[in-house]
């Protein structure tokens, strides 16, 4: 009987972990996206070629999954749902992206993983916007979501207007950052500038991914069909776009190096299954809690990025960085009080049934959307009402 309990207990310990746990995964999946990409880049991959590739990877790597766990449980795919996969298809894998990728490639990996984590900051607002996030002035954790909000966007801000003399970190050397001309060392910074305010601008447009796949999971409740869908799309209206900005079959090549590597690593491990996680833990945590794990991603891209990429890391930068991860964790400490456990996520005997595969059920050929709960501070997105 006591190894019963115990094995109860580790299974419920397990369950509350196992959204942590799927985050720090991609933490680390992340990081060695944005490494095997950089060095992508700088052999000269096309950044919309690289879109395109990492979808059609992310597509064939999910596809099977989708259309064999979710056979009998997939809802109807109506107009209203598709346009919003339509969307979504844009907002992540081609607007994001490729803002990201050119605002890496006139920065660094180290840097735009660092100003990534003005991320939850960014879906906070929205979530307000969308009425998502309930904030009351005269709770402390509100307060304390506000404060963080603000304290992460004046350390981005900070990062963008501030480089500031380079670090030489983990023994790499920094004996040519002050050789150049005095208009190549201009040059430069209107590159660091622009490229700043890309990576800011994918910010938006992932956050807003984030949002629109909450109210998406709601009508269309089916991970591994969404993911599949999105990055099948994503393909579509990314090669559209690299059609227009890529005119040489060059460009389109491949070879036996990162060029091949890098858009299967990252629509394996950063689409298809990042997706797919995503969507679970929104479901149970919200789009907030997703994305409050980018401080983590930065450390290890650092690291990296130093020792492999020889990338110099800035004084700004650090700064900046530090700011943003204490209001990052404000914010996460405002959001510690907002989640309690969907009673939809529990069976009768109080056990948790979340994060499993397939997530979702049917009733027939019914199914019945997640609905979201919003009292006077707290914010949750509940599982499907379902039955077995």
């Amino acid at each position: 009987m006591e190894v019963q309990k115990m094995f109860e207990v580790f299974c419920k310990a397990f369950n509350k972990i196992k959204p942590y746990l799927a985050m720090v995964s991609l933490s680390f999946g992340y990081a060695g996206m944005y490494i095997i990409t950089m060095l992508c880049l700088k052999r000269g991959m096309s950044t919309y070629v690289l879109v395109v590739y990492r979808h059609a990877a992310a597509t064939i790597a999910i596809a099977p999954f989708a259309l064999y766990f979710e056979r009998k449980t997939r809802p109807k795919l109506t107009l209203p749902i598709f346009f919003k996969i339509m969307l979504l298809g844009f907002l992540e894998p081609v607007f994001d992206q490729n803002l990201y990728y050119l605002g890496m490639k006139y920065t660094s990996a180290t840097f735009a993983s660092a100003i990534v984590n003005i991320l939850p900051a960014v879906t906070f607002i929205m979530a307000i916007l969308f009425r998502l996030e309930k904030v009351n002035i005269k709770n402390i954790h509100s307060i304390a979501k506000i404060v963080g909000t603000m304290v992460t966007l004046g350390g981005a801000t900070l990062m963008t207007l501030y480089k500031g003399p380079v670090m030489n970190m983990f023994g790499t050397s920094s004996a040519h950052s002050g050789t150049g001309s005095s208009s190549a060392s201009t040059s430069g910074d209107h590159k660091w500038v622009a490229g700043t305010l890309m990576v800011m601008a994918s910010c938006v447009g992932w956050s807003a991914f984030f949002i629109l796949q909450s109210f998406t999971l709601r009508d269309y409740p089916a991970e591994l069909s969404l993911t599949t869908l999105i990055c099948f799309m994503g393909m579509i209206e990314g090669g559209a776009v690299a059609l227009v900005m890529e005119h040489h079959p060059s460009e389109w090549a491949l070879g036996m190096d990162s060029r091949t590597v890098a858009p299967i690593y990252s629509g394996v491990v950063c689409s298809a299954l990042a997706y797919y996680l995503q969507s679970v833990v929104i479901k149970e945590r919200g789009p907030v809690f997703v994305t409050s794990f980018n401080p983590l991603c930065m450390i290890i891209v650092a690291a990296l990025g130093s020792l492999i990429l020889a990338e110099q890391i800035h004084l700004g930068s650090v700064i900046g960085a530090i700011i943003i991860v204490i209001g990052l964790y404000s914010v996460i400490w405002g959001k510690s009080k907002d989640y309690n456990p969907s009673p939809l996520s529990l069976d009768s005997n109080g056990k948790g049934d979340d994060l499993e595969l397939p997530i979702s059920t049917t009733n027939g050929t019914k199914t019945t959307a997640a609905t979201t709960i919003v009292d006077d501070t707290d914010y949750g997105v509940q599982l499907p009402k379902s039955q077995k």
